[in-house]
């Protein structure tokens, strides 16, 4: 049957590519530099004549972005262009859990087809190689295959809707600084282990149909006209025959443009006649220099792509999906991720949940609990339908028979503007393309000062106290990098004063990337972690907060103490403005403090519970490739549990790797069989069962006979 299946495809892929190239040959040469150029800001040239409409394209990865004129970084400012605003991908990665991935990547595919997009710019899949690059929020995972098992669900739900995914950023863009002109010193081998699998993955697991270049070049190439990392990589070894779209504004030369594999260029700018893939080629085919069969090659890619997503030759692919967006069924799975992404990072004294019927009089404290952030964070901003902030989700579960108060604690350096007519894409290649950012303004001390003396003065008076801090999209943001992890707005100082008015202080940290903990974290014993969890999110941390939802999420990175203690802080070099050494190679995220015994903050893959968990029989599967065990709910609540299979082979660099994990679903007092799928399982190695990286619970191996 799989073969049959097969050969099926490659039928259609041959009709597919018959019927691009009947189209090719009735192309005129300026008709087709029109198809591989931006001809408006996310959108290419059709041919009306022949019946080729246009590609249309649209920012995600947290929802559909708003409308923008053809030719201007200005919103359209229509009110039909609001979205489900959907968890960021590290709440999703949080998750550990395909099928959340799966039903995000369907709302993004089937709202992008509900507004008429043909190619959704997502999901980004870069590792997360320093907690203070800027676009981390956008990204899964330090961790490949964590990142690659997600995305390719995420691909799969999204292209579901005759859609097509475009999976970002390829290659090793993982910073902001500089991000235009940036050159990665990597070693191969540590591109191929650590910054590829994900790519991979999303290619042959997920069957992507797009690739995104990135702005930096590797190895002295840009990398949206790389030889080595389109052609040699991308179309050699991994047989990737879709299109690759360039990152806006990250062609930098016509010819290496054209020879390359990179198929549409995309900008910022409005000139597209003077793009370099766009009239500077179109003169140089007319010269000779450039022959007509590299445009020729990529118009044909566009053409079977078309037809993937039945836009064009319908009598053949069938008709395409309609989509739709706003719709309950979006906005119930928005709460579903948001709910499995929350973490609790520590509960000592079991305060957490909270007991619904002993409190009348709660206090919210900080900036985060009313702040709302879909509409930040670069290209990543969403006209979000609505967002529920901490403060409303907790009003939203008590109702009026509680007194829920809030002050503010802090504040930002944000000042209060009209809102630009443009955006901030306009400016986007000015400057290396991004910076690092300094986040303190002095001038604020006195006002924060206040802020805090208020705050302090009320928190002795209320049943409970949750303080809601963290990070916001000034920090969390395209074309920034952070100095240090260090919590911005002297939220540290807040945090310690709350500390020794109130013990039994509810501390949550809502951001997108990890924060300095530790001038406060010995003192606090409840402290809950959230992302920029969607338009739901404030609804799903009350819910967990009030033990409506038991805590799952698990951290799909490590929390450093300080970012010094991250490998390419301690050992490489990070956001240098001509180059960036990689000398850590593949120790990236926990592979480095595990190697090299440096004690994180919270470890990759942690998240505690309302009950208790007990492991138990395990044993290999070596018919079925599986590796299985038993879990059972040794506590009070039903809860979820995530399953991790970490590996480890005499003679391996690493200490140990993720290689398998599995959420179950286990009610309390029962237990679950767990059966982890493995791509391989090795005689030689020594299989790790656990709670996380550092909370291993089984070890099993073919030697003990298990």
């Amino acid at each position: 049957m799989k073969d049959e299946k097969n050969n099926n495809t490659n039928i259609k892929n041959e009709e597919m590519k018959q019927y691009a190239q009947h189209l090719l040959s009735k192309l005129t040469l300026e008709e087709k530099i029109g198809m591989i150029h931006g001809a408006q800001l996310f959108q290419t040239a059709g041919v009306k004549r022949l019946g080729i409409p246009p590609l249309k394209m649209s920012d995600g990865p947290m929802g559909v972005r708003q409308e923008f004129f053809p030719s201007e970084w200005k919103a359209v400012g229509n009110q039909d262009d609001f979205v489900t605003y959907l968890p960021c991908n590290s709440a999703v990665a949080s998750s550990w859990n395909r099928n959340i991935a799966y039903e995000v990547g369907s709302v993004l595919g089937e709202e992008a087809r509900g507004r008429g997009k043909d190619i959704i710019l997502g999901p980004g899949v870069n590792m997360k190689r320093s907690p203070l690059c800027g676009r981390n929020f956008e990204y899964f995972s330090e961790d490949p295959y964590l990142a690659g098992e997600l995305a390719a669900a995420y691909i799969r739900g999204v292209q579901n809707w005759d859609v097509a995914a475009c999976v970002k950023h390829f290659a090793a863009n993982n910073q902001e600084t500089q991000r235009l002109w940036v050159d990665v010193e990597i070693d191969e081998e540590s591109l191929r282990e650590i910054y590829f699998p994900a790519f991979y993955d999303a290619v042959k697991k997920g069957g992507v149909f797009t690739v995104m270049g990135a702005y930096n070049k590797v190895y002295g190439e840009h990398s949206c006209q790389s030889e080595f990392l389109l052609n040699e990589v991308l179309r050699k070894e991994w047989g990737f025959d879709g299109v690759i779209i360039s990152d806006w504004g990250g062609v930098h030369d016509t010819e290496a443009a054209a020879r390359s594999q990179l198929d549409i260029e995309m900008s910022v700018t409005n000139d597209f006649d003077d793009y370099y893939m766009a009239n500077p080629l179109l003169e140089k085919i007319k010269a000779g220099e450039i022959s007509i069969e590299t445009v020729d090659q990529k118009v044909e890619r566009i053409l079977i792509l078309m037809q993937k997503l039945k836009m064009i030759h319908k009598e053949a692919v069938g008709e395409r999906k309609s989509g739709a967006y706003n719709t309950p069924q979006h906005r119930k799975t928005a709460l579903e991720a948001a709910r499995e992404s929350v973490v609790l990072l520590k509960n000592e004294r079991q305060i957490l949940p909270i007991k619904k019927e002993k409190q009348t009089r709660i206090l919210l404290i900080g900036e985060n609990a009313r702040q709302l952030h879909a509409n930040g964070g670069g290209s990543a901003e969403i006209k979000a339908l609505y967002e529920i902030s901490p403060l409303m989700g907790m009003k939203n579960q008590l109702g009026g028979n509680a007194e829920i108060a809030f002050v503010q604690g802090y504040c930002s350096d944000e000042t209060k503007q009209e809102q630009q007519e443009t955006n901030w894409q306009e400016k986007s290649l000015e400057n290396g393309g991004g910076s690092m950012i300094q986040h303190e303004n002095p001038k604020l001390a006195e006002k924060r000062r206040k802020l805090r003396e208020e705050a302090l003065q009320l928190a002795a008076d209320y049943d409970t106290v949750i303080f809601v801090g963290g990070l916001d999209h000034t920090h969390d943001c395209e074309g920034n990098d952070r100095p240090d992890m260090k919590l911005p707005y002297e939220q540290d100082l807040l945090i310690q004063k709350l500390l020794e008015v109130r013990k039994d202080l509810i501390i949550v940290m809502l951001a997108g990337s990890p924060v300095e903990m530790k001038s406060w974290i010995h003192q606090a014993d409840t402290v809950v972690w959230s992302w920029y969890a969607g338009m739901e999110g404030g609804n799903a941390l009350a819910e967990v907060l009030l033990g409506k939802v038991n805590p799952s999420g698990k951290l799909p990175e490590t929390f450093y103490k300080t970012h010094s203690d991250c490998s390419a802080h301690a050992v490489g070099t990070f956001a240098e403005t001509t180059s960036v050494a990689y000398r850590e190679g593949s120790y990236v995220g926990y592979r480095y403090q595990d190697k090299y015994q440096v004690e994180p903050e919270f470890c990759f893959g942690h998240g505690l519970s309302y009950t208790t968990f007990v492991y138990a029989d395990a044993r290999l599967d070596m018919e079925n490739q599986k590796i299985c065990c038993t879990v059972e709910n040794t506590g009070n609540y039903d809860g979820s549990e995530v399953v991790q299979v970490y590996v480890r082979t005499e003679g391996s660099k690493f200490f140990q790797e993720l290689k398998g994990f599995e959420k179950v679903f286990v009610k309390a007092g029962e237990k679950e069989e767990v059966s982890i799928v493995m791509e391989r399982i090795d005689k030689d190695a020594l299989y790790c069962i656990g709670s996380s990286s550092r909370d291993i619970r089984l070890m099993v191996s073919w030697e003990k006979g298990c």
